[in-house]
């Protein structure tokens, strides 16, 4: 039971090796694992959103959250894989007479190790979102600090990107809450812009005119949003989001609004509508789609996601296009109108390689998804230059073929995996099952690997019921699920496809 007292003591044969018993100390979450034979007692709760431990996972030597799949190393407490950055809270522990008991907080763990630096050089990091502040952070971590410089064209610090369509926006949190944490001892060049790349000089020029040389160079430009067109779409109330000024912007103009056009269905665009929702204002979704979600998640499960949606008070539009705004009236493509007073466009985004582009490095075809080619160690046709985040086109040791990937945490993997490579802590190629996470409501979503198609699919559970897992197929082979009130099977999934390495590419495993 949760609600256990650990200072009063439990069983030594409750804590098993590799499981998890979830207790209490003073009225705060703790959670008991036992690991190498010793028993480790570390906080209950997530450093990320505060997710309760006991429902996730021990795989080698890290405690994994079941929400958004962050990991802990269970001796140190010390936050190893992105989504959560800041460690756990470590308890001390007495074991005699067959019992067990926490005695109280222990000291913080052990700083990480530091990293030999002489071999570094000077490391340039271009971006500052997802990709770029992770794999800063992770040297700074670890005493290298010092040998990154950091260019971060937005003017704000780095944040979380994912707020702004869903925390921030629907007036869950205060804007200060997207803050990630600060780059100690980093360089950070905010609020200007890398102008071009100089490979043979090993140059960075920025827009002000200003040189950075670099040893290393780390490009993390990211995506921009992809923006809407029809006739009026260059009207001040058409908004775009994908940066946290944006979602200023739109908070400001929900404020004086009643009704809100949202344009797309895919998880960005519905996740707005839920946001403003919640901020009181009537939604109507125009997109192209015949049903949402339905090409990565299948026509069931978007029947489920429209249905949760209309409960809630969204209309929907589709099959059908924006041809004309006004300002008060949307003009459809069938001739039939809507009523709005401003419009939000969720349709997607595209990679920003222009800088790569430029200086001549190798692009992946459009049709192979885009982005900026990149090989196994994340380098691209320079070996100088690395690429991450969105706009690395990678091979998938799972699939076979090379895939470009537009999740929060994909990104934030590639730069510590990156990082941890530049320090020699990580050998052999970049194997990350990609992941994320879509919030609807009481409804969330996690998505374990990936497949271009969700044609070949196997549903098991109750989608209506919100508790199912949907498997995805590629080539015949499983690549793919797709989970709603079954935490620890994605959890679960994610860590077989890890060992999987590539070596069975995704034999068929059961949903379980």
């Amino acid at each position: 039971m949760a609600d256990r007292d650990l200072a009063k003591g439990i069983a030594s044969g409750e804590v098993q090796e590799g499981h998890i018993v979830a207790g209490v100390l003073d009225g705060q979450d703790v959670v008991l694992v036992r690991h190498k034979g010793r028993v480790c007692a570390l906080s209950g709760q997530c450093t990320h959103l505060k997710a309760p431990l006991a429902d996730g996972i021990v795989a080698d030597g890290t405690l994994r959250c079941p929400w958004h799949h962050a990991r802990f190393d269970i001796e140190t407490g010390e936050a190893v894989g992105a989504p959560a950055f800041a460690p756990l809270e470590r308890f001390e522990v007495v074991e005699n007479d067959g019992q067990l008991r926490i005695t109280g907080s222990a000291e913080p763990g052990p700083a990480p190790e530091a990293a030999d630096t002489a071999g570094l050089g000077r490391i340039v990091i271009i971006g500052a979102g997802a990709a770029g502040h992770a794999c800063a952070e992770m040297l700074a971590r670890h005493g290298a600090g010092e040998a990154v410089t950091v260019i971060n064209e937005e003017g704000d610090a780095p944040y979380d990107r994912t707020f702004c369509s869903k925390q921030y926006l629907a007036g869950k949190a205060d804007r200060k809450e997207a803050a990630l944490p600060a780059l100690d001892g980093v360089a950070v060049r905010s609020g200007i812009a890398a102008s071009r790349i100089n490979r043979e000089a090993k140059i960075i020029v920025l827009k002000d005119g200003d040189v950075i040389p670099y040893d290393r160079l780390v490009l993390a430009t990211g995506a921009a949003a992809v923006a809407p067109d029809f006739y009026g779409s260059d009207r001040k109330d058409v908004f775009g989001l994908r940066i946290l000024a944006d979602a200023d912007r739109l908070i400001a103009a929900a404020g004086q609004a009643k009704r809100a056009l949202v344009v797309g269905s895919s998880y960005i665009g519905l996740e707005v509508a839920a946001s403003l929702i919640a901020r009181g204002l009537a939604v109507a979704v125009i997109s192209d789609d015949a049903l949402p979600l339905e090409k990565t998640a299948g026509p069931e499960v978007g029947a489920m996601i429209r249905n949760l949606h209309e409960f809630k008070g969204v209309t929907f539009h589709l099959n059908r296009r924006i041809a004309r705004w006004d300002g008060h009236v949307a003009m459809l493509d069938d001739g039939s109108e809507v009523m709005g007073d401003m419009v939000v466009a969720g349709i997607g985004v595209r990679p920003r390689v222009n800088l790569a582009e430029a200086a001549g490095l190798d692009l992946a075809d459009k049709a192979d998804g885009g982005g900026v080619k990149v090989d196994a160690q994340l380098r691209t046709s320079d070996p100088a230059i690395h690429a991450i985040g969105d706009i690395a086109n990678a091979p998938d040791p799972r699939l076979g073929h090379p895939i470009r990937v537009e999740h929060w945490v994909v990104a934030q993997r590639m730069g510590q995996w990156l990082a941890r490579y530049f320090m020699g802590q990580a050998s052999g190629d970049y194997r990350e099952v990609p992941f994320f996470w879509s919030g609807h409501y009481d409804l969330s979503l996690r998505y374990v690997g990936h497949v271009a198609s969700s044609e070949d699919r196997t549903i098991d559970g109750d989608v209506p019921a919100k508790d199912f897992a949907v498997s995805f197929a590629e080539d015949g082979r499983e690549q793919a699920i797709l989970t709603a009130g079954r935490d620890e099977l994605a959890l679960q999934k994610e860590l077989e496809w890890e060992k999987d390495g590539g070596s069975q590419a995704g034999d068929k495993m059961p949903l379980g």
